[in-house]
């Protein structure tokens, strides 16, 4: 049982809300140079149509930051502008109408001078902030002070940079102390939140290419949350943004955080299989892509939990012997041979979609999809 959401302060990331119980947003970040800005918002409409809640960009030239009031406004999710070295990207994002704006504490020059400046620009304009305090750039002196980027030195810079903030009477902000050790993050986060009611943006930095880092985001984000700690997430891979976003929304979902969407219950590999499982659950799931009716579809190979977990699923198959029984909400209504599985089970997908949406309408499906759950 998860526990319940620790008590954060309530921010706005554009129209977006993160903390004070608000739901779980997943966030990702262009990879595209922010001056092309037909490119930006092109991959900005695929994190969108992919779940993204929020989105980031990177302005690290002055090309970038005159393209951010462009992006700003075309994109349909909150863009937050992300910011190091110099400070004068942090006012030109805020003047931009960016929804937010990711400071680096530890390399922007001469940042705590500037703290009083940013406050006043941001509150006149509505805008949050990130601090993110990272392993890689953590302030110098603190580095001599513990030797290396441990939970504690993350800490104590987020929160020496948080008094800052507060000082000038704001608190439209939130927080990140990422590191790329799973222990390290969690560590890092969990004494975080015991110190304060500040958001939390949950992050694990440089976790990897696509398998190595959903594993390390996954553990990492799954024990946090478990303990009510996190207010909005980020995958980091070193693969394309939109497999950032499918990683985050499905571990909501499977965590209970989100509301499901497509899920495929279907078998593993093991020697009671009387059919290929993983080449029929990979057909399954590429055919209901583009279903957008919450629906869970089991694709099953034994006759051991077969007919069990096809008789949970709203729609499901359990195949044997060169046929497979079709279920619809746990009674059997066909039986097929084997190689007409996949095209059964789409048709009935299809129809079934069809009536959830002719009964709830269009806008009550709106942002969910199918669920194909795949089992032993």
């Amino acid at each position: 049982m998860l526990a319940p959401r620790k008590p954060t302060r309530k921010i706005r990331v554009g129209d977006v809300e993160v903390g004070g119980g608000a739901p779980i947003s997943v966030q990702s970040m262009t990879t595209t140079k922010t001056h092309d800005v037909g490119a930006t918002l092109q991959q900005i409409a695929e994190l969108t149509a992919a779940g993204c809640d929020i989105v980031r960009v990177a302005c690290p030239t002055d090309k970038d930051a005159e393209a951010l009031p462009i992006i700003a406004k075309q994109s349909r999710i909150p863009v937050i502008a992300d910011i190091h070295f110099n400070p004068k990207y942090v006012f030109a994002a805020i003047e931009a109408g960016c929804g937010a704006v990711r400071v680096n504490p530890g390399n922007i020059r001469k940042f705590d001078d500037k703290v009083a400046d940013i406050c006043k620009a941001a509150t006149d304009h509505g805008t949050s902030l990130r601090i993110g305090v990272n392993a890689g750039s953590l302030d110098p002196r603190l580095l001599k002070k513990y030797g290396k980027a441990t939970p504690e030195a993350l800490v104590e810079s987020a929160v020496w940079e948080a008094s800052l903030f507060e000082e000038c009477g704001f608190h439209d902000f939130k927080i990140s102390v990422k590191h790329h050790d799973v222990v390290t993050m969690v560590q890092a986060y969990q004494l975080l939140s015991e110190r304060g009611d500040w958001p939390l943006h949950l992050g694990v930095t440089e976790a990897g290419p696509a398998f190595q880092g959903t594993i390390k985001s996954c553990a990492a984000f799954g024990i946090l949350l478990a303990q009510g700690i996190g207010d909005t997430i980020r995958v980091s891979l070193s693969a394309p943004p939109v497999e950032e976003v499918k990683v985050g929304t499905k571990l909501l979902e499977f965590m209970g955080l989100r509301e499901r969407k497509l899920e495929i219950v279907s078998c593993p590999s093991c020697g009671r299989a009387q059919v290929d499982v993983w080449s029929l659950a990979e057909s399954v799931e590429a055919g209901l892509k583009d279903v957008s009716a919450p629906l869970r579809v089991a694709v099953m190979g034994c006759v051991v939990n077969g007919p069990g977990e096809a008789r949970e699923a709203d729609l499901g198959c359990a195949s044997g012997n060169g046929k497979g029984q079709i279920f619809v909400r746990g009674k059997v209504v066909k039986t097929v041979p084997e190689d007409q599985v996949v095209e059964t089970l789409l048709d009935y997908a299809q129809d079934m979609a069809e009536q959830m949406r002719a009964e709830f309408g269009e806008k009550a499906l709106a942002g969910t999809s199918p669920s194909v759950v795949a089992s032993a």
